[in-house]
């Protein structure tokens, strides 16, 4: 029975060592400083959508559900950017079509080298990736063959210390109805608020639907840029959620064969990469949601329903753009599911347990590294009954090995007797074979959990710890914690009882061999808490086999008088 387990015990950790593998990448990035856009040729109708999201195969522009757009400007030529700054954006938005092309996080370093502002949104030839709105319909003023030419007081908004708004007005005028579209940002905040106002002073109804998307190519993710050789994989692609359903991944490649057709007053959709997202939330109307792919360019969006302006009479249309974090704390109060992006997979209890912990020492601490470190120790702690059990019975198994060998020396051919006996002295001994095993099995879903909580908490991206190690989320430039890892691992297999199968001796030798390979490209938060939880486990057990060691002396010192 024995033998049996400590085999299904090596599986587990093979087992846990591919699942961990298997979320490496084969390559790795080598994203250069990208440079915001100066000026760029006016965005044209192919990117408007398909009225009530269906979709458009020749089109990335809505055409509404009612009938064409009536727009008729020429494309002209390249176009001054608005530029924006405020405390947490460096952001360009073309006049042509209002939409942003351009965001920079000023928060969040680009790599860890590299302290420019993490761009998230661009529009070059290396990648395309911007957030796009507009208004179609019979009197839409995108689609068509042009998309709407604003008009803006100026070309540049700074916000200051003393501001806790920043507003950026841009107006379009066409028989006698007046479009208003505007950017809200507020001061400390990453959401947006974007709204369209339709103030009709025609004889006519004004009528139309307002659209918001995304849209982005098959370019690599740029937040894994810093993450080395072996990059970690995360999730890239699509998502949307709605009360009923709050949170659905959608990769690009099903953008065309699985059609999102949704109808909500509320949800969200949004494009989800490491660390980052961004995403549209509409407010106060029935919004459908949309996706596709033209050419190289996936597109997920949202549109309202058609609505009616009545002459003399006007309406707004708001949505929230955000273009941060993948912070839960910021995401949560946005739309329901949306802090679900901050995907922890299966074991995501575990993991969001265990980041509240850490965040919650954190706070105290005010260092990521001793907080893993703190957190390991609690673990420990809440561990120990059952850990004190099992160390227990491994020290005894230890401590009756002579006596174990000895048997095997006397009945080696005769396997019956000699597990006879083996049963009778683990019941003279109080001794629980398989009680040694539970300490590795119960860590193994602390260690996935763990494993999801750094590569998925923005909150850890280039966190220091001590010396060397830089960025916690990232591997040991100089691998010495999985050496130490290592070494640590070895230091305790040499307390526990060896295998008498001389195979299973051979393959529990080379274990600390192959973890510490693996461990090698793995973030150093998660071989330091491994390593650290090695040394308290080294320690725990030298204690436990020193006080059994005594007591087995004691009772060999009583049977030897008897």
């Amino acid at each position: 029975m024995q033998k049996i387990l400590r085999i299904l015990i090596i599986v587990a950790m093979l087992i846990t060592s591919y699942l961990l593998v298997l979320a490496w990448r084969d390559d790795y990035i080598t994203g250069g400083k990208p440079q915001p856009p100066t000026a760029t040729a006016p965005t044209t109708a192919s990117d408007v959508p398909a009225g009530r999201g269906t979709a458009n195969p020749a089109s990335d522009v809505p055409v509404a559900s009612n009938a064409a757009s009536t727009v008729t400007q020429a494309t002209g030529s390249a176009q001054q950017l608005i530029e924006v700054q405020t405390d947490k954006y460096d952001i360009r938005i073309n006049p042509m079509g209002g939409d942003v092309v351009y965001a920079a996080l000023r928060d969040e370093a680009a790599t860890l080298d590299n302290a420019q502002p993490f761009v998230l949104l661009e529009d070059n030839s290396s990648r395309v990736y911007v957030a796009q709105s507009g208004l179609v319909g019979r009197d839409g003023i995108d689609g068509g063959t042009a998309r709407a030419p604003y008009s803006t007081p100026r070309h540049r908004y700074q916000m200051t210390a003393n501001d806790k708004t920043l507003v950026v007005p841009l107006t379009y005028q066409k028989d006698g109805v007046t479009i208003s579209k505007t950017y809200t940002f507020t001061q400390g905040q990453y959401p947006i608020q974007v709204a369209y106002n339709i103030n009709n002073t025609s004889r006519q109804i004004w009528q139309g639907q307002m659209y918001a998307q995304l849209k982005r190519d098959n370019s690599k993710d740029p937040g894994l840029a810093d993450k080395g050789a072996i990059s970690m994989a995360t999730y890239l692609g699509g998502a949307w959620g709605t009360p009923d359903k709050p949170y659905n991944k959608l990769k690009f490649s099903n953008f065309d064969e699985a059609h999102l057709n949704v109808s909500t007053q509320q949800g969200w959709v949004a494009i989800v990469q490491h660390y980052f997202l961004s995403a549209w939330v509409p407010h106060g109307y029935t919004a459908s949601f949309y996706t596709r792919s033209v050419g190289n360019d996936h597109i997920i969006g949202l549109m309202s329903n058609p609505v009616e302006v009545a002459p003399a009479k006007q309406l707004t249309l708001t949505t929230t753009l955000y273009a941060g974090p993948k912070d839960t704390h910021v995401l949560r109060p946005l739309a329901e599911g949306l802090d679900k992006t901050v995907d922890y997979g299966v074991l995501w209890p575990i993991s969001k347990f265990l980041f509240w912990v850490l965040e919650s020492l954190h706070k105290v601490i005010g260092n990521w590294g001793w907080s893993i470190i703190a957190l390991t120790l609690l673990v420990k702690l809440a561990l120990l009954p059952i850990s004190n059990k099992s160390y227990y019975s491994m020290a005894k198994m230890r401590a009756i090995a002579p006596r174990l060998q000895a048997l095997k020396e006397e009945y080696g051919d005769d396997r019956m007797r000699m597990s006879q006996e083996m049963m009778r002295i683990y019941k003279e001994e109080q001794v629980n074979p398989l009680a040694g095993c539970l300490p590795v099995l119960m860590q193994m879903p602390i260690f996935l959990a763990l494993y999801w909580v750094l590569v998925e908490s923005v909150q850890l991206r280039h966190a220091p710890w001590i010396g060397w190690i830089h960025d916690l989320s990232s591997m040991d430039p100089y691998f010495i914690l999985p050496l130490c890892m290592g070494l640590a691992m070895f230091v305790q297999q040499s307390l526990n009882p060896q295998p008498t199968d001389p195979m299973q001796a051979r393959v529990m030798k080379f274990m600390p061999i192959i973890f510490t390979a693996f461990m090698l490209f793995f973030p150093a938060g998660l071989v330091l808490y491994w390593t650290v939880n090695n040394l308290f486990s080294m320690v725990q057990q030298y204690l436990i086999n020193k006080q059994v060691d005594k007591q087995q002396a004691a009772k060999d010192a009583a049977r030897n008088v008897v």
